[in-house]
């Protein structure tokens, strides 16, 4: 299995006897949600489906896996959603096959989808790739495998001596506490469950990594080996372990 990073989703290529493009938390609609909060955006939902088309381009992949939370409004089905979704969803469609893995902000979602293209909440296993949103216990199928998952929409915020600040999307590779994900016990494991926690596709939406460690708030996050997790840029460039960035992004001024 080889996995690339396109900087340009965020989104990655897994490539084994298929080539499958994982997209994470679209949130389409988000912006009518910020709006009931008094914070007005114009619609970015036909520029995020420019960018995932443009990733499909990029990957030529035969599968493309949407890894939940397509949707933003819970737990109800926005207008903006009602026009918007149909419309993204076809224009995929013409790209290539897609399924939907449901996440938490996808109540309804079924209704734009077509047969086939929903697939199971608690996790897929295709070629060999456990595929989760994240916000549930993954299925036991998943244990011993490499686990892609969103939900959480990592970024490494970075800081300076001078106050020179980074906030990027990122990924975390973790390995995980099988027994507390619920998995059976392997009386001979001879591969490690591992979870690759992906950064949201959704520009407006992020999450601290050292929140995510030092507060977790999903079975996987809180099942997670934070002594041997790892940061990855959107591009894939190595940032270095999560307690790496313990010093950084606390600085107080002077």
């Amino acid at each position: 299995m080889n996995i690339e990073f396109l900087s340009q989703g965020p989104a990655l290529l897994v490539e084994g006897k298929e080539r499958i493009l994982v997209v994470a938390d679209l949130h389409l609609g988000i912006e009518s949600e910020m709006a009931r909060h008094g914070i007005h955006f114009s619609t970015r939902s036909r520029e995020r489906a420019k960018r995932v088309i443009g990733c499909i381009g990029e990957a030529e992949p035969d599968y493309m896996i949407l890894l939940g939370d397509v949707k933003h409004s819970v737990p109800y089905i926005s207008r903006q959603e009602y026009r918007e979704l149909p419309r993204v969803l076809e224009e995929f469609r013409k790209y290539v096959a897609f399924g939907v893995v449901p996440g938490n902000h996808d109540p309804g979602i079924e209704r734009f989808l077509e047969e086939g293209e929903l697939l199971a909440r608690d996790g897929v296993v295709i070629d060999g790739t456990g595929y989760l949103h994240g916000h549930t216990y993954p299925s036991p199928n998943l244990s011993g495998r490499l686990i892609i998952a969103g939900h959480h929409h990592p970024t490494a915020s970075l800081m300076d001596e001078v106050g020179c600040a980074l906030r990027a999307p990122a990924y975390l590779l973790s390995l995980v506490d099988e027994s507390c994900l619920n998995f059976p016990k392997r009386e001979e494991p001879s591969t490690p469950t591992r979870v690759l926690l992906m950064p949201a596709f959704n520009e407006l939406s992020g999450y601290d990594i050292r929140k995510i460690v030092k507060d977790p708030f999903s079975p996987l996050s809180r099942c997670l080996d934070k002594e041997q997790s790892e940061i990855f840029l959107a591009d894939g460039t190595y940032v270095g372990s999560a307690g790496s960035l313990e010093d950084h992004g606390d600085r107080e001024d002077p």
